[in-house]
């Protein structure tokens, strides 16, 4: 609804249609003057936050205590008395994502394992590694210095300081020979049978792994950090390209439901994401807190909040596609099993674009 004055002119300022009512009838354009007060100004702005705030606070009621109820709404038609879904997600992943980087510094939420000491099993590897390498060359520095750390009984030694020493360290390990450049690889790669040489993907990683070598070779840990920083800043875009494979799998778990749409899966999975992020909101904070006081009871409410989202999209699948609950628990675990599967794909493939754009 407008506060600003309609024209006494009858042609749309837009597309110069002769306007019968207040809007034009071929463009939509309410048909206002085109200069108006800062009071009209400002009390439209405030009717457009208010009305917001009304609408996203109803439909956040029905979203928290009646699972299923608003993508049901939508598919019959009722969408007038609560805020757009696709609007209403935009709004929560931005404040979940502010949070997110913000307060709870994401990228300090994984965390790299190169300080960590060595492993009984790391220990062995790199010994019978040493002893072998100095088998082919027994003046081999390197390596006499790994053997000395590591036959230090009450030295520590980290994955840091041995990868660092002995240079055994990849960033992306498919597998095979280590090399120590990429005029190596080539050249080694030339004197192979055409079909024993890397792929185009394998080659690509080759190359991508000495490079990264060759900038971060002594300070792994600073590479590693501008991957999961890369990484972690794509999250968002991860999720959006799920959502659309998220309800394709819907699609194909209730395929004989014909009257369920590919769209209408999308909008259950859209408000699906949406709880999804407050959810997420109140985990992540009461993780914070458990940190902060130092009180289990928080790690406990955080762990349980996290698995509340099982029951609710349970209860959201049973209310939406109308299945008995021994049907909808047999697609909520293939639902859970697919998605895992798919979020696992993304991730791998997001992760391995981070390190190609670092």
């Amino acid at each position: 609804m407008s506060h600003v004055p309609q024209r006494q002119e009858k042609d749309c300022l837009n597309c110069g249609t002769i306007v019968q009512g207040k809007y034009c009838q071929n463009c939509g354009q309410e048909n206002v003057v085109t200069h108006e007060t800062f009071w009209n100004m400002a009390r439209h702005f405030l009717y457009d936050i208010t009305h917001f705030d009304s609408k996203f606070f109803d439909s956040m009621k029905y979203l928290l205590l009646k699972p299923g109820f608003l993508p049901m709404e939508y598919i019959k038609g009722k969408r007038a008395s609560y805020l757009n879904p696709v609007k209403k997600y935009v709004f929560t992943s931005a404040i979940f994502f502010i949070i997110f980087f913000g307060l709870l510094k994401a990228g300090n939420s994984i965390t790299i394992s190169l300080n960590q000491p060595l492993t009984d099993e790391e220990k062995v590897y790199y010994l019978k590694k040493a002893a072998a390498k100095l088998k082919e060359d027994p003046a081999n520095a390197k390596w006499k210095l790994a053997l000395q750390m590591l036959q230090d009984a009450p030295r520590v030694v980290t994955a840091e300081e041995m990868k660092r020493q002995v240079g055994d360290f990849k960033f992306l390990d498919i597998g095979g020979p280590d090399y120590k450049n990429r005029q190596e690889y080539d050249s080694i790669q030339k004197t192979l049978p055409s079909g024993e040489r890397d792929g185009w993907i394998a080659r690509g990683i080759q190359y991508q792994n000495l490079k990264l070598l060759e900038e971060y070779g002594n300070d792994p840990r600073s590479g590693n950090e501008k991957i999961i920083e890369s990484f972690v800043h794509k999250l968002p875009y991860m999720l959006f390209v799920s959502l659309p494979l998220f309800a394709f799998i819907l699609k194909l778990l209730y395929t004989r439901r014909k009257n369920f749409y590919y769209a209408d899966h999308g909008i259950f999975s859209i408000y699906h994401y949406i709880f999804s992020f407050i959810l997420l909101v109140f985990v992540f904070g009461f993780g914070e807190l458990g940190d902060l006081t130092h009180l289990g009871v928080f790690d406990i409410l955080s762990v349980l909040l996290f698995l509340s989202g099982g029951v609710y999209l349970y209860l959201s699948m049973k209310k939406f596609y109308g299945q008995g609950y021994g049907k909808t628990f047999v697609k909520f675990l293939l639902l859970n099993i697919a998605g895992l599967l798919l979020l696992s794909v993304l991730f791998i493939l997001f992760l391995l674009f981070s390190v190609f754009q670092i």
